[in-house]
């Protein structure tokens, strides 16, 4: 009986009337936005009840972070220098070094490093700080051709307050409090001290604790897949912040160096200082350059007579900062950390509110850790998508 299937062939598909042919229809022009090919490609709708849950999570969590910040932010610093660390610890451990008199060797170098380094400029930071005050009247003087601005700015300000309805100044009750500032100071040095302390033991054990909690994370995974992507998370957070850690410390050195020696060469005193403040500043993105050059311009204007001259430090510092930030830092870490610069500026903003100047330097690591979470969870994917930049 003779077969009525026909033999396997290559399939022609007839154009429709009115259509041109697939050959000769017009090709996507080079900017046009990629569309899918077919509805394959699209992904499935996601479960809007999941991510609704999720997002309260994330609220609630937040929202202990920020009730929580005396505890939650040295827990988290801890974390941080835990990463940064590890590899030292590991290296010590390999020459057979025990772990608790390793732990307490690396944070005594650690942290005797920034006392030794606090203490040999608080000499000079206090006698600037002195300066300040009595180089108002200098810097009033010498920004003077600043003022016609400023009083048409206020005479501007002024008419548009007197032309909106109700604008009437009404009388404030001050109430003056005779040791506000004191207990300000006092309640914040506790505070510093205390979260220093904590910082310090949840590191010494986090330390000497290595991969316990790896560990019991893996061996109470269900399924060995998960194992794997535990692992692997483990693996990919320690070893990309740990290396964006080192990356960053060693250009904010650079440009400590490079501005330490502009400084010089401008003729300001104590360039060690203004290095170490370049350094310091640096680990701060977007805000800490920023209050640099202000920086720098104030003392400048304090310090050099002629008037060209005293742009220069903050000139040269913004150059250098320029060349870092613009070329150096991110050639180096490229390959590991393509975030969104966006991102990266609303993480800043948000953290700093969140935990002030910690939270600021905090913002990009923790950034980075959520991508690389992310990158390595299915579900969460497309968030890591959209974090690359």
């Amino acid at each position: 009986m003779r077969s009525t299937e026909a033999p396997d062939a290559a399939v022609i598909v007839e154009p429709v009337a009115g259509l041109p042919a697939p050959s000769e229809r017009e090709a996507e022009p080079p900017g046009a936005f990629p569309l899918p090919a077919d509805d394959s490609d699209l992904a499935a709708s996601p479960d809007l009840k999941a991510i609704f849950l999720a997002g309260l999570f994330i609220l609630a969590l937040l929202a202990a972070c920020y009730a929580a910040a005396e505890i939650i932010l040295p827990i988290v610093i801890a974390l941080v220098l835990m990463l940064v660390l590890q590899p030292v610890m590991r290296l010590l451990a390999r020459v057979h070094v025990p772990r608790g008199l390793a732990a307490a060797l690396i944070i005594i170098l650690f942290f005797g490093a920034f006392a030794g380094l606090g203490t040999a400029l608080s000499g000079p930071a206090a006698s600037w700080t002195e300066k300040v005050p009595a180089g108002i009247p200098k810097l009033q003087e010498r920004l003077s051709f600043l003022g016609r601005p400023i009083t048409a700015f206020r005479s501007f300000v002024t008419r548009a307050e007197h032309l909106t309805p109700g604008s009437e100044a009404k009388p404030l009750a001050v109430a003056v409090e005779g040791n506000g500032l004191s207990d300000r100071l006092m309640s914040g040095t506790r505070y510093v001290v205390s979260g220093l302390f904590e910082t310090v033991l949840v590191l010494f054990f986090l330390l000497v604790s290595g991969d316990t909690f790896l560990r019991r994370l893996v061996e109470v995974l269900p399924h060995f897949r998960n194992k794997r992507q535990a692992v692997d998370i483990a693996q990919h957070i320690e070893s990309d912040i740990s290396a964006y850690l080192v990356t960053i410390t060693l250009m904010n050195a650079g440009v400590g160096v490079a501005t330490g020696t502009a400084a010089a060469f401008c003729g300001l005193e104590d360039p060690i200082l203004w290095g170490t403040v370049a350094f310091l500043l640096n680990y701060v993105p977007i805000l800490g350059p920023m209050i640099g050059v202000a920086l720098f311009l104030m003392v400048g204007l304090l310090s050099i007579d002629t008037l060209w001259v005293a742009f220069l430090p903050a000139g040269l510092y913004l150059t250098i900062h320029l060349i870092e930030g613009e070329t150096v830092t991110p050639m180096l870490l490229a390959r590991r950390f393509t975030i969104n610069p966006v991102l990266v500026i609303v993480s800043l903003v948000f953290w700093y509110w969140m935990w002030g100047v910690p939270g600021a330097i905090l913002a990009t690591p923790m950034l980075a850790v959520t991508k690389i979470v992310c990158d390595r969870i299915q579900t969460l994917a497309p968030f890591g998508h959209f974090i690359e930049g």
